[in-house]
């Protein structure tokens, strides 16, 4: 061996030696006694130390076993009814006459500079409201003569007339209103819910999703998903049109003695893996198993309204041949009376562009109007007089506004009216569950371009849900990758304005 290869051997040698060092408990603490003192006295100082969170037993074997909450909250359940496109509140419930006097106007480059649109390019024409507006009730709200019903309700409810956000793509806006992120892998709203308070009935889920419109909304099925907390929580989609639930019927062959038999067997196998790994998922997956089975039964019976008296069709405009948006809340009201905690309604087709007719807000949009205003009213009517509305937190909105400008695509004005996305200001409405009755709060400019006052954003929406179901949603948390996670992330504050 030549002196050059001894001394590269030797090298080596001392190299690893030095990387053996590295691993050793001597060497550790040798070299990081000034940290350790470092870290010790920051403990002792509450330095860095956690906050103090809401503990919730989660137990992986009754995972939907219902909970107290925290402090007493004024409702029990919720029903969300998001109207995905983003409806106008220029023609729903913002009533700007001075908007009218500009109609047709270039639009002032003040409202353009700085700003980014989704779909406005050049100089856009402005647009007057596309309604005929009245005050009603003792509160002497603004609706618009599109819901003539719901005009006859507005003393149960508060509005909200300057919620903002940062989003304006629909998938991203639809996630931060239901998942407090706009991105992929948090948890709904639905799922926090039910992961805090379990649900009343076993028989049921505790989080039921209903879609119409013809298509699940932009961001698809991750807005009822359970991002990372357990797979149980993430909400149950059922149709109002033939079974509820795909699958759910025994298939040829197969009795339900069998299928009882079926599912022991699998648990069976579920609870050997679970007692060599120790996943607690496993026994999710064994709850869902028996919860699926268990629907079987109930499911059937909670979601067929052919059995519902012909006024009650006729209050909501339900019909049971034919799935709509109707009927889905209609099933709201009968979930929640069943002890469903939270249900979530999407309506796709609110996205009034201007680009055809069905999405003019002179045309399709009207159409929507009809097929939510007398089923909306009815449900806080039904609710009411079956004494739930006072434990039921009805929530009704979209993911974003509409500019007071028409759209105009590549500087073109669009074949039919209609306007684009807008963040700065949008209307959301509640009622019921512990909500101030006919109260208003927040205001936007003479226009309704910008939140003048009363300014929230989603995550104090969410803040505001999570206290009215016994909630501080500061303090709702669930560890995942090493820190805590809540809804509202770092954000939020109770509307306290809204609260009776």
């Amino acid at each position: 061996m030549t002196q050059q290869e001894l001394h590269n051997q030797r090298l080596l040698k001392e190299a690893e030696m030095r990387t053996l060092g590295y691993y050793s408990r001597r060497h550790f603490l040798r070299e990081s006694a000034m940290g350790l003192g470092g870290l010790a006295l920051a403990a002792m100082m509450g330095c860095h130390s956690r906050p103090k969170t809401t503990p919730i037993v989660f137990d992986p074997a009754h995972p939907l076993e219902p909970k107290l909450p925290p402090f007493p909250g004024k409702a029990k359940s919720v029903i969300y009814l998001h109207m995905a496109g983003a409806p106008s509140q220029l023609e729903l419930f913002d009533y700007k006459p001075e908007l009218m006097k500009m109609d047709g106007q270039d639009c002032p480059p003040s409202l353009l500079a700085g700003k980014r649109f989704a779909f406005i390019r050049g100089v856009p024409k402005m647009l007057g409201p596309q309604a005929k507006f009245a005050q009603y009730g003792d509160s002497r709200a603004w609706v618009s003569e599109h819901l003539p019903h719901f005009s006859t309700i507005v003393d149960e409810v508060s509005f909200l007339k300057a919620v903002t956000t940062d989003q304006f793509n629909h998938a991203p806006a639809q996630l931060l209103v239901h998942t407090g992120s706009p991105r992929l892998g948090r948890p709904s709203m639905g799922s926090w819910v039910t992961y805090g308070l379990g649900t009343e009935n076993q028989n049921l889920p505790g989080f039921v999703v209903l879609t119409s419109g013809g298509k699940n909304p932009d961001a698809g099925k991750s807005v009822w998903g359970s991002g990372f907390l357990p797979s149980v929580y993430q909400g149950v989609q059922c149709r109002s049109e033939g079974d509820p639930v795909l699958f759910l019927k025994d298939p040829n062959g197969m009795d339900r003695d069998l299928r009882k038999a079926s599912i022991d067997a699998i648990n069976q196998v579920n609870a050997q893996e679970y007692a060599d790994v120790n996943d607690p998922e496993i026994l999710s997956r064994i709850s869902q198993y028996e919860m699926a089975y268990r629907m079987q039964i109930s499911v059937p019976e909670v979601m067929n309204i052919a059995d519902e008296p012909q006024y009650i069709h006729d209050m909501y405009g339900s019909n049971p041949s034919k799935g709509s948006l109707a009927n889905n809340i209609l099933l709201a009201r009968k979930l929640v009376e069943k002890g469903v905690r939270f249900v979530q309604i999407f309506d796709w087709g609110w996205d009034s562009h201007g680009t055809d007719a069905s999405l003019a807000i002179d045309v399709g949009f009207i159409n929507k109007c009809r097929q939510v205003d007398k089923a909306m009213t009815a449900l806080i009517l039904d609710l009411k007089q079956r004494g739930l509305l006072d434990e039921t937190l009805v929530v009704w909105g979209g993911e974003f506004g509409r500019t007071p400008m028409m759209e105009n695509r590549e500087g073109k004005q669009n074949p039919f009216k209609g306007r684009d996305h807008h963040t700065d200001a949008f209307s959301i409405w509640m009622a019921g569950g512990g909500i101030k009755k006919g109260h208003v709060h927040g205001e936007t400019d003479e226009i309704g371009y910008s939140a003048v006052q009363g300014k929230v954003d989603t995550f104090d929406v969410q803040a505001t849900i999570l206290n009215q179901l016994g909630f501080d949603h500061t303090q709702f948390t669930y560890d995942f990758q090493g820190r805590p996670f809540r809804l509202t992330d770092v954000k939020g504050q109770v509307i306290k304005e809204v609260i009776a």
